[in-house]
């Protein structure tokens, strides 16, 4: 029953009771004639507060531990080294798995990436107000990027990345601000994407308190390689969002009733098909079914 326990063997390094990796000395503890190991803290528990009896064999502890003999120090230096070197294999082998993380990012739900913005709007404390983003709900974080600065042709404009604390008020401002005109510039909303922290692919605790990075696996649904992002596949993740959210809302677009006899009823039988499944929200479906309509009208007239 004596002897270090193999490099290779995690279970022969951790009580069978309480999961605690075993001290130096627990690694010869064998309390009873059976052989069933457990750390000298569960022994003691055992002994004082509970049956006495072994788990395994089911008969009584004997006084003293029917096998325990302290490590030499040669034997505590070969240890102190299996551990090491275990520890160092499965923080390789972690390493190893989490390579392929650099080339995937991962949409976050509550996360609204924004560009087009005027200089005048690129202030964090002024997206927040309920005039811009914060109309849609609680707002987490505002970050300017300043690493994206766009010289149009109306001058330059920067982006944001704006974190709601619930997802549906992220999808909200998407479908109402996207594709709208701000001091004559287009602006374009969409769900943000993240790459993995590079301390969490190396197995290290992240430094940074404020890190924007993962530290956890994300979502594989949500989860994207750069190839599948230039194929679009993450646009087609958040459409399904987006067309999940309206049909949660049981909201339908009815289109006015005119006599079959109307000069305008073919115009508006086939506006009338605008697809509720949009990017856009209801609001902005229902604005562009009847401006169709009346632009229609007027035309027929």
């Amino acid at each position: 029953m004596n002897g270090l326990p193999s490099p290779s063997n995690d279970d022969a390094v951790e009580c069978p009771l309480c999961m605690e990796p075993f001290e130096v000395d627990d690694l010869t503890f064998f309390p009873c004639t059976c052989g069933y190991q457990i750390c000298r803290f569960c022994w003691h528990r055992i002994r004082t507060d509970e049956n006495k009896l072994c788990p395994a064999c089911r008969k009584e502890y004997p006084e003293n531990p029917a096998d325990f003999k302290p490590l030499s120090q040669e034997e505590m230096i070969a240890f102190k080294s299996q551990k090491r070197q275990r520890d160092q294999q499965r923080k390789q082998k972690i390493t190893e798995n989490r390579k392929h993380l650099a080339n995937v990012r991962v949409v976050q739900k509550n996360l609204v990436f924004v560009v087009g913005l005027p200089p005048r709007l690129a202030d964090a404390d002024i997206l927040k107000k309920h005039e811009y983003f914060g109309k849609y709900g609680k707002i987490h974080k505002v970050v300017i990027n300043p690493s994206t600065t766009y010289a149009g042709v109306q001058g330059p404009s920067a982006s944001a990345y704006v974190t709601y604390l619930n997802n549906a008020d992220a999808l909200r401002a998407i479908q109402s601000v996207n594709n709208i005109m701000i001091d004559g510039r287009l602006i374009k909303t969409s769900l943000g994407t993240t790459k993995y922290c590079s301390h969490f692919m190396k197995n290290q605790t992240c430094p940074k308190s404020d890190c924007m990075y993962l530290h956890e696996l994300g979502d594989p649904e949500a989860s994207f390689t750069k190839e599948e992002m230039h194929q679009g596949k993450h646009q087609e993740y958040e459409k399904r969002l987006h067309d999940a959210l309206i049909a949660s809302s049981g909201l339908t677009l009815n289109a006015p009733t005119v006599a079959s006899g109307s000069a305008h009823s073919g115009a508006i039988k086939s506006n009338a098909s605008l697809a509720i499944s949009s990017r856009h929200g209801p609001v902005y479906l229902f604005r562009q079914l009847m401006s169709r309509i009346q632009l229609q009208q007027g035309l027929g007239n």
